[in-house]
This record gives C-alpha cells, sequence and structure tokens, in this order.
C-alpha cells in the first residue's frame, strides 16, 4: 500500500478484517474495568471503540498510543540532565548549584517540555499511527479492535493523522533549533532520523520489523538513543560526545530486548504474515533467553564501562537497578507469551532508572565539556581517560539539579 492511494476508504469498509476475528475484537483483559483506560492510552484490551465524540478524538488518540510515549519523554529527561545545563531553583541533593532566575527555570522548563512533545506525543504518535496503518492486517488477527481493523477511524482519517504529525515534527524541530540557537540543526536532524526509521519500520519494501534484528534495534534506538540526544541538544549541543552517543547505543541493545518482550503476544498473527519476529525466527524458547540475555548483558557492559572510568559509585548504583530486573525475569522465562506485561511492569522502571544513572554519570557542565573535548583532539581519541575527567563537587552537583529538576517537569515521570 502506497501512500499515494487515494484517501477514500470509509469506515464501514475496514471493519471486514474484524469479522473474520470473530469473539477476539474485546479479549479478557477488557473484564476488569480496565477497558475505557485502556482504549484511550492504546493498550492491549480495550474497549469497544467509542466513536461518537467530537473529531473522533478517542480514536485518534488511541491510535497514537500515548501509553508509549512515556519512554521517550523519559528520554528527554535523560539528555537534558547528561547536558549538565538545565536550570533549578531546588533540588532534593543538599549542595546542589541552583539559581534564583525564575525566568531561566522557566525557559529551561518550556524547552524541556517542547523536546519531549517532539518526541513524544508528536513523532511517537506519528510512529505508531504509522505502524497501525500498515500492520492493520497483523491487528485483524492479533488486537481487531484496534481503531483501524475495527473501522472505527477511515483511511483519509488515518492519512491526515500521519501528514498532520509528520510536518508538526518537522516545524516543531526546527523552531527548537531555533530558540537553541543552532548553527547545525541538530535537533531536526535527530528528528529526521526518527521519521526515517518510523517509515522504514512498518512500510514496504523496507518493513524492517518484518527481520527481527533490525526490526528489534531499530525500535530500541528509537526509544532510547534518539530521545536522549533530542535532549542533549536541546540544551548544550556542543557536548553530545561520541561517548555518550556509544552509551546511548548500547543501551539500545537493552532496548531490543525489550521490543522482543513485546513480539511474544504476537507470535500467532507475525507467524500467519509471514513477519520473521525473533520469537517466531528462533522459537518462544531461544527468543527468551536472546531477550533476557540483551537486557543483562548491555546493562552490565555499561556498568563495568563506569567502574572503568573511575565512576564507582554510578557503577554500583546500577548494578543495584539490574539486579532485580534478573529476579523478575525468572517468572517471565517459565511463560514469556503469559507473563510478557507483569515482567515489563516490575522491571521496567530500574531499567528506565539505570538509564538516567548513566546519564548522571556523563554528565558535565559546559566549561568543562568544552576543556574534555579540546583534550580528546589532541590525544586524538574522542574517549575520556579517568585522568582528565574533572571529577568535583561542582560537576557531580550539577548533574543531581539536572535530575531533579526533570523528576519535576511531568506527572507522566
Amino acid at each position: 500500500m502506497s501512500w499515494a492511494r487515494p484517501l477514500v476508504a470509509t469506515r464501514a469498509s475496514l471493519r471486514a478484517p474484524v469479522r473474520m476475528a470473530g469473539r477476539k475484537a474485546i479479549n479478557k483483559e477488557a473484564e476488569d474495568g480496565s477497558a475505557g483506560l485502556r482504549q484511550l492510552i492504546g493498550l492491549k484490551g480495550a474497549a469497544k471503540a467509542d466513536t461518537d465524540v467530537p473529531f473522533n478524538w478517542k480514536i485518534r488518540l488511541q491510535l497514537m498510543k500515548p501509553a508509549t510515549w512515556i519512554p521517550l519523554i523519559w528520554g528527554v529527561a535523560c539528555g537534558a540532565a547528561a547536558s549538565g545545563n538545565y536550570h533549578a531553583v531546588w533540588n532534593l541533593f543538599g549542595d546542589a548549584p541552583t539559581t534564583d532566575s525564575w525566568g531561566e527555570v522557566g525557559t529551561d522548563t518550556i524547552k524541556a517540555v517542547g523536546a519531549m512533545m517532539l518526541s513524544g506525543p508528536i513523532l511517537c504518535g506519528f510512529t505508531q499511527t504509522i505502524n497501525d496503518w500498515y500492520d492493520r492486517d497483523l491487528d485483524a488477527i492479533n488486537e481487531p479492535y484496534r481503531p483501524i481493523p475495527s473501522g472505527a477511524i477511515s483511511e483519509s482519517e488515518v492519512f491526515q493523522q500521519i501528514y498532520g504529525l509528520l510536518f508538526g515534527g518537522i516545524g516543531l524541530a526546527i523552531g527548537l533549533d531555533k530558540w537553541a540557537m543552532h548553527d547545525f540543526p541538530s535537533i531536526t536532524l535527530v528528528a529526521a532520523i526518527g521519521i526515517i526509521l518510523a517509515y522504514t519500520y512498518s512500510a514496504p519494501p523496507f518493513k524492517l520489523k518484518a527481520n527481527g534484528w533490525t526490526g528489534t534495534f531499530a525500535l530500541g534506538s528509537s526509544y532510547i538513543a534518539l530521545p536522549w540526544w533530542c535532549g542533549h541538544c536541546m540544551f548544550n549541543a556542543e557536548t553530545l560526545t561520541s561517548q555518550e552517543v556509544v552509551l546511548t547505543i548500547l543501551y539500545s541493545i537493552a532496548g531490543l530486548g525489550i521490543a522482543i518482550v513485546n513480539d511474544f503476544k504476537s507470535v500467532e498473527g507475525d507467524r500467519q504474515l509471514g513477519m520473521n519476529s525473533l520469537p517466531v525466527a528462533f522459537g518462544i524458547d531461544t527468543a527468551k533467553w536472546i531477550c533476557v540475555g540483551a537486557i543483562d548483558l548491555t546493562q552490565l557492559g555499561v556498568a563495568t564501562y563506569l567502574y572503568s572510568i573511575g565512576e564507582t559509585r554510578y557503577a554500583l548504583i546500577l548494578l543495584a537497578l539490574i539486579l532485580p530486573q534478573m529476579f523478575s525475569q525468572v517468572t517471565f522465562v517459565q511463560d514469556p507469551v503469559e507473563n510478557d506485561v507483569k515482567y515489563q511492569a516490575a522491571a521496567q522502571p530500574f531499567l528506565v532508572f539505570g538509564i538516567l544513572t548513566t546519564a548522571i554519570a556523563s554528565a558535565t557542565t559546559p566549561s568543562e565539556s568544552r576543556e574534555m573535548i579540546s583534550e580528546e583532539f589532541q590525544v586524538g581519541t574522542s574517549w575520556r581517560a579517568p585522568q582528565t575527567r574533572v571529577a568535583n563537587n561542582t560537576l557531580e552537583s550539577q548533574a543531581y539539579a539536572s535530575v531533579s529538576a526533570q523528576l519535576a517537569l511531568s506527572p507522566a515521570l
């Protein structure tokens, strides 16, 4: 299906797949009283589509899956913390420096919210909408109550939403670059990478998701590396070093593991439609070990690296956050299809706080960053040796101030 196809389908014409799906349109998870909330935030087990509202807004929101925005919003917060340039009035960590300028704090807060809106509701919403369009046949098997296979939204409405979010995201990214006074449009570049990944992940002829390895890594990097880079660039693009890029790409491998968790629930539909997800390609028993291995080994590798550069405190904190995830995996590997949601609820909070711990460990103040970059070029390497890192109270305090500010930014965090 090409984007150029005339937008003439009606809601009624999209209901056929549901007839094939039979009584699976509302599954048992919708019987616990949460079906209405599940519909709004785009979770499995949603209630019957509610189309009797102005502009069909409930269905449009469901199509954007708000539940999936939170990791990207968190990623922006981590990037802002890593920049070492987010200003706060108060903090929870005692000696961290603060500013008396409410104007400066307000400006930084609005900047952060702008970057979060770009990464979460707009571009993640774009990604989810385009993915649902190209997955409509698959959803007719796995989740027939979704907006498109249920016929709750027409083809023309879907494409209005896709193009609106696409051009809205590009416009906001350009505006944020201008606000940050970037000579090079770094935020627009990050947004463009995300848009390209979103399209190639879902749409033929690329359809990265049809290949388990490329699809899951593309998904992991979109949820971890890209929003981190966006948040960092919003506050200090000059200090986004190759070390930080590598760390976020490593965490994207952990994101690959999380993406595999999401694939277990779709094994039946993936197999019928020839989608070569890792659970289909390797079988559930092998895929579950690939999943937990990607999550655990990546984080252990990051903790080892932090220890090797003298960040012992943060390495130990990260290790402490990895252990509960491993404990949750004991139940998960017994039945990954049945326990996928329980595992995510129990383990992911520790994963995301581990990402934040890494962001704090890599945080630098602007002046220190410029000195560090100069030294890197002199020694011919982009990696920071332990002896070149300035580990003083000002550096650590700036990082803690950044984190405390991020935690106050959004209720979603």
